[in-house]
């Protein structure tokens, strides 16, 4: 300290703090040798505690307002200095201020990720971040438990304690809830409550409340959520055979549009070609259905060949949205006909019932009669 501001401070003993770093929680006051007048003056702001230190023992306390430091105001320092005169002189004391505010944003996250065992996936490994929020309660207990004779206490300093008590707690209480992964998402504001109450009581210990804590993301190894994207997307897709088609059919299209040469009718037989396999794979049924029935036999004696017999009508069934066939009429009872099943074939105008179709009709089972 320069000697103007010794001399400054013999005239004028103003104490009081402003803080412009937005992240410090306690800062000790600098005062020449320690030593305040009496009469000095003390403003204390709103969101600030101030606590005088006496020989290592904490004497006197004060919060939001302005002071006159006299023997009225300090009683318990003016029995430790046990001063017999008019209090005149100046005493040493050392003033801490501690800023009460809220500390918002701190963040918190896993270094390594945690295994746990899903009910329908197994052992996977998660990973969490958040934020929390932390303010000072009793500054005695912190000044005694952290601070200490630190004359410039950040919020750094006790931001990594907090953050390895979260995730001890996070990692016990996800694992005590045994939440289904696919649940987690609307279960955060449950769980981030659950974590803050354990760990509020070893929080305290240092003088300080856990005000909030927030989870923002549970994620899985990025292969994990690869998998679990591509099982999303055959949801979405529905009908695979449909999909197939379309694909196929999207390919013949950029095939003749290619201008770079090559026999574009010749592309499209080989399209088509490639279609009627891949539609033949997904639908074994519809394959042999249109294979055409094998010759008869011609007895040794016939003189003429035998006509052929007239293709049988192909059949095609509606379940749920979805068409199902074609299929010849023996297979329909195996492909889950029932009377109220739609169906439908070449020649008929509509969908129809099942049991509306005579053909189709001797087929089912009979129904049985009303109840007596």
């Amino acid at each position: 300290m320069s000697l103007f501001e010794k001399i400054r401070g013999e005239f004028v003993d103003i104490i009081e703090w402003l803080d412009s770093t937005n992240d410090t929680m306690v800062y000790r006051f600098q005062r020449y040798n320690n030593e305040i007048k009496m009469g000095a003056k003390l403003t204390v702001r709103p969101g600030q505690k101030t606590v005088f230190v006496n020989e290592g023992r904490i004497a006197d306390c004060f919060g939001p307002g302005m002071y006159t430091l006299s023997t009225q105001n300090l009683p318990i320092l003016t029995t430790l200095m046990g001063w017999p005169y008019a209090f005149n002189s100046p005493f040493k004391a050392e003033v801490y201020f501690f800023n009460t505010r809220i500390f918002t944003n701190l963040k918190w996250g896993t270094s390594n990720p945690i295994i746990l065992r899903d009910a329908e996936l197994g052992p996977v490994r998660l990973r969490a971040y958040g934020t929390y929020n932390v303010r000072i309660v009793q500054p005695e207990v912190l000044l005694q438990e952290l601070v200490s004779t630190d004359g410039l206490f950040q919020v750094d300093e006790v931001s990594d304690h907090i953050r390895n008590m979260i995730m001890t707690a996070f990692t016990s209480s996800i694992g005590a809830a045994q939440v289904p992964l696919f649940d987690l998402a609307s279960r955060y504001q449950e769980i981030s409550n659950t974590i803050r109450q354990n760990m509020q009581a070893d929080v305290q210990r240092f003088g300080l409340d856990l005000t909030q804590l927030l989870i923002e993301n549970i994620s899985l190894p990025p292969e994990v959520e690869a998998a679990l994207d591509k099982r999303a997307s055959i949801g979405v897709l529905g009908n695979m055979q449909q999909y197939t088609q379309y694909q196929v059919a999207n390919s013949i299209e950029q095939s003749a549009q290619n201008p770079s040469g090559g026999n574009s009718f010749l592309e499209l037989g080989v399209g088509l070609a490639m279609a009627q396999q891949v539609t033949n794979a997904l639908n074994p049924n519809a394959a042999q259905s249109q294979q055409p029935p094998a010759a008869a036999p011609q007895p040794a004696t016939s003189p003429a060949a035998a006509p052929p017999p007239p293709p049988q009508p192909q059949w095609y069934l509606s379940r749920d949205g979805q068409t199902f066939g074609p299929f010849p009429v023996n297979p329909l009872l195996q492909q889950g006909l029932t009377a109220q099943t739609y169906v439908w074939r070449s020649g008929m105008n509509g969908w129809q019932f099942a049991n509306a179709v005579p053909e189709l009709a001797v087929l089912l089972p009979p129904s049985p009669p009303p109840a007596p």
